[in-house]
């Protein structure tokens, strides 16, 4: 005889176990929900090749500061190597919750994440990596005029101090 059969004959007494068995029943399947995070996967952040993005990057920036320098009076032919401290990165949305009590806080954050099937997170922010560095070789570098004038203009253009340039005479 099954579960189900002994609490249909139970009568009066047997209310008890019903109520009992289906309460024990319904927790069961909360757990189980639980566990199985409703049938989502767990999401993986797909690992992002950042040596070609900030290689391509200082490509870029050093064609564009090579146009741009090659327009100062007397400059001439300039070449521009550039050096790049880190790759591209992404910040990700997130939530964060802080509970206080009177003797503890604790915090969690997790990723916003969007998308039907495929979950992925929401990016909020993608930060270009950052010049640390240049070096300029130019034809007309012979001047100390036009040298003074390369490394303003690159202190400028990169945003960095003029002790993170390198000027000097292409030969």
């Amino acid at each position: 005889m099954g579960i189900v059969e002994k609490l249909k004959g139970a009568g009066k007494k047997g209310s008890a176990a019903k109520i009992i068995l289906l309460g024990a029943g319904g927790i069961l399947l909360l757990l189980l929900s639980n566990l199985t995070n409703g049938g989502e996967k767990a999401v993986t952040v797909e690992e992002r090749d950042y040596t070609d993005v900030a290689q391509s990057f200082c490509k870029e920036s050093e064609e564009r500061l090579e146009a741009f320098l090659e327009n100062i009076e007397g400059a001439g032919e300039v070449e521009v190597y550039l050096t790049v401290g880190s790759g591209e990165r992404y910040i990700y949305a997130s939530e964060k919750k802080l509970a206080e009590s009177e003797n503890k806080r604790d915090s969690e954050e997790k990723f916003v994440l969007v998308g039907g099937n495929s979950r992925e997170p929401l990016v909020e922010t993608v930060e270009t990596p950052q010049i640390t560095g240049a070096v300029i070789i130019c034809k007309g570098c012979n001047s100390p005029v036009v040298e003074e004038r390369m490394y303003r203009a690159a202190a400028a253009a990169l945003d960095l101090p003029t002790a993170d340039i390198y000027v000097t005479i292409m030969k």
